[in-house]
């Protein structure tokens, strides 16, 4: 596998650090009302959709690895499920874990037609 580039490595981090506001808003028991986008099943599909672009940009070039990735947020969605049936106020609902995966597959698509299109553009002479 290729070593990481300092692109791959901003995006890991911004992947690390999403990861850890959508764990702080989705384990308050009354999160910012700022924040919402205005319906929670919405809030879900943003959150994981930008934490979906985030891994595949930061795996621009390990396929196996950006599907593990993907898989892996999936998996962390339904950790969060599971841990706000803990927090008091908050439940866990499957349709929040199906709108978590719509966001993962919306941000994947959009991130692979990008690096598709950038792969695909011509390169600019020096």
């Amino acid at each position: 596998m290729p070593s990481p580039t300092r692109r791959d490595g901003a995006w890991r981090v911004l992947l690390a650090l999403l990861a850890a506001v959508v764990a702080a808003l989705a384990l308050t028991p009354t999160p910012p009302e700022g924040l919402s986008l205005g319906w929670d099943k919405l809030n879900h599909l943003a959150a994981f959709a930008a934490l979906a672009v985030c891994a595949m940009f930061g795996w621009s070039d390990a396929r196996a690895t950006r599907r593990a990735m993907l898989l892996a947020l999936l998996a962390y969605g339904a950790a969060i499920e599971l841990l706000q049936r803990q927090v008091p106020g908050r439940s866990a609902e499957w349709a929040d874990l199906l709108a978590d995966g719509l966001g993962i597959v919306a941000g994947a698509l959009l991130a692979g037609w990008w690096l598709r299109r950038r792969r695909g553009a011509p390169q600019s002479k020096p």
